[in-house]
């Protein structure tokens, strides 16, 4: 959206979001670098993204029961999981925060969200993708149409894709 706002270009992306809200399936903490962040806001800080919290301090421990744990020395910690250090400030966050806000952002360049819908099926013409069908809304656990049954609805585009967390209906088989 932001290349397309700068190019003068009309576009339209719309998000399906199944939870409730942007973030509500997202229920982890992280350490987070926001090098990538940086790319797409330089001025996140200004607006007030949620990364307040610095990563000061790596400890890692080997945890032996449910009451013993051992400190593993930071020279035999590998590279990879150290959070301090380095040229780039990493935070602390709430992962779910993060993406309420980066919601918050998309939509402010135009971006329309839809939360609460789940894609029930992908709609397949001529053998492409041609969009999805969300499912109906207010339905009984038997399949039967409640008071307020909405039907689902259509949405059409000429690029659709596909995005899941890990524990989503493409990794549970």
């Amino acid at each position: 959206m932001q290349q397309a706002n700068e190019a003068e270009q009309e576009l339209t992306v719309c998000v399906v979001e199944k939870g409730s809200e942007v973030g509500a399936h997202i229920l982890s903490g992280a350490v987070f670098e926001p090098r990538a962040l940086a790319e797409l806001f330089p001025d996140w800080k200004e607006r007030g993204a949620p990364l307040n919290t610095p990563a000061i301090r790596d400890d890692v421990f080997l945890l032996k029961d449910a009451e013993k744990a051992q400190k593993v020395p930071n020279a035999l910690v590998p590279k990879s999981m150290h959070n301090t250090g380095g040229d780039l400030t990493r935070y602390v966050i709430s992962a779910g925060n993060l993406c309420r806000w980066l919601a918050e952002q998309a939509e402010g360049l135009g971006v329309e969200i839809f939360p609460g819908f789940a894609a029930q099926e992908v709609i397949i013409e001529d053998g492409a993708v041609r969009g999805i069908l969300i499912g109906d809304m207010g339905v009984a656990a038997d399949g039967t149409p409640k008071d307020g049954h909405m039907p689902g609805m259509e949405l059409r585009a000429k690029y659709t894709l596909f995005a899941e967390g890990a524990r989503g209906i493409w990794a549970s088989g």
